[in-house]
């Protein structure tokens, strides 16, 4: 996989029937990110095979496809209808959705065993790299990731977003109607680099798609550095949507100056300690 800046994010693809999300308000802005909640609003994964993946497939775009569901079985009718279409390089195991089928509600990822149930039952039906995203709040990281690889995973993503919360003092209410939403742009940036430095130091061999808080070509370095494989642009689109191609042009002017022939180069060349510079 070529450590570049993906030209979309992850799309979501969640199954039949269509979900009409969590009630508004879902965002509020925060000082250097936005929180929000959205509640995986999706038409299903018929409808956007339907209507969405052909505009894709027409531009050209290749497609990382985030799967979600509210148990196993879901997962895995998700996945098998996205199997063997144009387009879709990747599959992406969303670990956030609320376990209906066991969890009680919370998220898959707060059990260690759903992880790998989920994460293993989506590599073994796939023909297609599954990555994992992971959050970076979890008891262990380094060992749930360390779970994803062993049930199947390709590689990585880190990280989902940190769970906030935003009040609206005037009118004495949660900003958001959930009130808990997931805090995502810049100020999670350092949450986000420390997570894919752990895991990738640990785990050097295993691809890893850095995201969080990534708006200029130097955040997109500082993950390179830091361990990733590759990165996602997420919030920064919402500010402005040509912000991956000018993230692109930040990487390749970085490898000019440091005269390097690829992203791949600076996987390994953080400087730890105080060896002169």
């Amino acid at each position: 996989m070529m450590p570049t800046v993906p030209q979309s994010t992850p799309i979501p693809a969640t199954a039949s029937p269509a979900r009409k999300g969590s009630p508004t308000p879902r965002m509020a802005e925060t000082p250097s990110g936005l929180l929000s909640w959205i509640g995986l609003q999706n038409a299903g994964v018929e409808a956007f095979l339907r209507e969405d993946l052909p505009h894709l497939q027409r531009v050209g775009v290749p497609v990382i496809a985030s799967v979600a569901g509210s148990s196993v079985e879901e997962y895995l009718r998700v996945t098998t209808l996205l199997q063997n279409r144009p387009g879709i390089v990747a599959l992406e195991v969303y670990l956030g959705a609320p376990d209906e089928e066991r969890g009680r509600g919370r998220p898959f990822h707060a059990r260690p065993d759903r992880i790998s149930e989920v994460v293993g039952a989506v590599a073994r039906m796939s023909r297609l790299p599954v990555f994992a995203k992971l959050p970076a709040l979890e008891p262990d990281l380094v060992e749930s990731a360390r779970a994803c690889v062993r049930a199947g995973a390709h590689g990585l993503t880190l990280i989902d977003g940190v769970p906030g919360m935003a009040v609206d003092a005037e009118r004495l209410r949660p900003a958001l109607a959930a009130p808990v939403g997931l805090l995502s742009g810049p100020a999670v940036k350092p949450i986000a680099l420390a997570a894919v430095y752990r895991v990738a130091r640990e785990m050097p061999e295993v691809p890893i798609m850095g995201v969080g808080g990534i708006s200029t070509g130097t955040d997109a370095v500082e993950f390179l550095l830091a361990g990733a494989w590759a990165v996602q642009v997420g919030t920064a689109m919402l500010v402005d949507p040509a912000a991956p191609v000018e993230i692109a042009r930040g990487i390749l002017a970085y490898l000019k100056d440091k005269q390097l022939e690829s992203p791949a180069a600076l996987r390994g060349r953080l400087r730890l300690g105080r060896e002169p510079s």
